[in-house]
């Protein structure tokens, strides 16, 4: 799937980094012992430090939402300041929210079911479960920036980021908005936590603080990451990245894909984790497969994915972009390649230009 281009002209995050605007610094980070909800043993993972959102963004009013939708309105906000955009310049209906989700925000969801469990439906708080909705983020930022342009919720097993990416651009192609602001990410709850600790799929570093090298599994993360897309280029805001095009599919061949968004050999390859993090095929891996039969060249820069990402297994993907465009990759045509297991990908296509 091509477009027209599109420019990434902001980012806003509120990650296990901190709240932020633009790119990130200061990339290492180790996984903290759990202390937000009680454990008989140490639980580790990779968790944002609670913050106080109005300090960040003044008028903001979040002592009922889940702490997803708190991040998303932060996270948007930032970006747009990172952008240097006026909303009161622009016509507000023209402007698209777009969120992706993995699990949507599962602590009130858990809560609400917790306490019905324990008191019945009717000793439930009524005033808790709209903020149960997984569309509720997105809404949250629209309210609050007033603006009126199309609001999609998209839910993806590996790729929602990718996807809602993918969306964004279609609707600035297409006229249907100006600008998107496009919201990825998810929240750690105790059940989330323990359904992956079930299934098998942690690693060792979560269990211990000097884990084997080399150790299968991954470090459970949480955030969200915010970009603003513009139609075409922008001669009024610095451009991170250009955004082509790409390609998301359950079964096929990568390579094939890659062929069809690239007439030549990118010179950057991002390496985008995947909603998988146990994946024995991990997309660096599938990239240098694949070159020599898609393309003359096989000296693309990989650039490997963090852990702190990684751990964001569902929603991952705008993380997986802003800490690779954070580290100065360098410029020229981009890959962005995540693969899971079963078969599954998401090829982008972005330019990013010299810095």
């Amino acid at each position: 799937m091509s477009f027209n281009p599109t420019s990434i002209t902001g980012f806003g995050s509120v990650t296990p980094f901190g709240p932020a605007a633009g790119l990130l610094s200061g990339l290492e980070l180790e996984p903290e012992t759990i202390t937000a909800w009680p454990n008989a043993t140490l639980r580790r993972a990779y968790q944002v430090q609670p913050f106080n959102p109005a300090k960040l963004v003044p008028g903001a009013k979040t002592r009922r939402l889940d702490r997803l939708s708190c991040w998303a309105l932060v996270a948007a906000s930032l970006a747009l300041q990172d952008a240097g955009l006026d909303l009161d310049a622009i016509d507000r209906s023209r402007v698209a929210v777009l969120c992706a989700t993995g699990f949507g925000c599962v602590e009130l969801t858990e809560s609400f079911y917790r306490s019905a469990a324990l008191n019945g439906w009717s000793g439930t708080d009524p005033i808790t479960f709209p903020e149960t909705l997984a569309n509720a983020p997105a809404c949250h930022v629209a309210l609050f920036h007033g603006l009126r342009g199309p609001n999609l919720t998209l839910g993806g097993e590996n790729f929602a980021a990718e996807i809602a990416l993918l969306r964004a651009a279609s609707l600035l192609r297409h006229g249907q908005a100006d600008h998107a602001i496009v919201i990825a990410g998810d929240a750690l709850s105790p059940a989330v936590y323990q359904w992956y600790e079930t299934a098998g799929l942690l690693s060792p570093a979560c269990f211990v603080s000097d884990p084997p090298a080399r150790a299968a599994g991954f470090v459970p993360s949480e955030g969200v990451a915010a970009v603003l897309l513009e139609s075409g280029p922008s001669a009024e805001r610095r451009s991170y990245a250009q955004f082509i095009g790409g390609r998301y599919a359950r079964s096929g061949d990568p390579a094939q894909a890659i062929r069809d968004l690239f007439p030549s050999a990118p010179a950057l390859v991002f390496s985008a984790g995947d909603g998988s993090p146990c994946s024995s095929d991990p997309p660096a891996g599938v990239f240098r497969s694949c070159a020599g039969q898609s393309f003359s060249s096989n000296d693309a820069r990989i650039v490997a994915s963090l852990p702190v990402a990684d751990g964001l297994a569902r929603s991952s993907g705008l993380f997986h972009l802003l800490l690779a465009l954070s580290r100065r990759a360098g410029s020229g045509p981009a890959l962005m390649l995540g693969t899971a297991a079963g078969g599954a990908f998401a090829a982008l296509r972005l330019e990013v230009p010299s810095s």
